[in-house]
């Protein structure tokens, strides 16, 4: 993709979301890249508060990447069960847990084209670990908030996360690729709700 300088419009939410928000950041909590792996597999349909809840006894119990290579899949979804889609979400994290330890020495890899070929991984959850944990930045994580305000925004007509994501990286540098994603999830989440609400009185619109 060609090196740009950022649309002048997109530049200008860019500069008024930093000025809004200028600690926005990662919400979930842990301590290692596995953990952060972990917090954010969890936190598909479900709010980070409630995932730090879970994983406040969730990373006591499994202290290391062994103990979920052993875990018993019936009793970590016990684990989970209060962040939802927990069958799910139990199958791939303790199948991404074996493939870590077997394929990646246990530690968890630091590409997107690695990252990718771990169970229940895509994009969102890559760019989120791989941007936190390594300052790697291949791409934007297109959340259900990123999303909503992009189109809303007019920074994109499209509606499938990979093509907003790609029309992300053409309007912004590389170096705004990380940090835009917690922008905008901040606006979001303070300013231009998903309920309906007078969107003219938003301070970007």
């Amino acid at each position: 993709m060609p090196k740009n300088n950022g649309a002048p419009r997109a530049q200008k939410i860019y500069a008024k979301l930093q000025a809004l928000f200028p600690n926005a950041g990662m919400i979930l909590r842990y301590s290692n890249p596995w953990e952060c792996l972990v917090a954010v597999m969890l936190s598909a349909q479900c709010t980070d508060s409630q995932v730090n809840k879970v994983t406040a006894k969730l990373f006591k119990k499994y202290t290391t990447l062994d103990d979920y290579v052993h875990a018993k899949q019936r009793e970590f979804e016990k684990d989970i069960f209060s962040t939802g889609f927990y069958r799910n979400k139990a199958k791939h994290i303790l199948a991404a847990a074996k493939m870590v330890q077997r394929e990646f020495g246990g530690s968890v890899p630091g590409t997107m084209e690695e990252m990718l070929r771990l169970p229940g991984v895509g994009r969102k959850t890559a760019n989120v670990v791989l941007g936190n944990c390594f300052g790697v930045y291949e791409g934007i994580a297109v959340d259900t908030h990123v999303m909503r305000l992009s189109q809303k925004l007019g920074l994109t007509k499209h509606t499938a996360p990979h093509t907003i994501e790609k029309d992300l990286m053409r309007l912004f540098p590389q170096k705004q690729w990380f940090p835009l994603t917690y922008l905008l999830i901040e606006y979001g989440r303070k300013y231009c709700t998903a309920r309906k609400h007078d969107h003219e009185n938003c301070p970007i619109q």
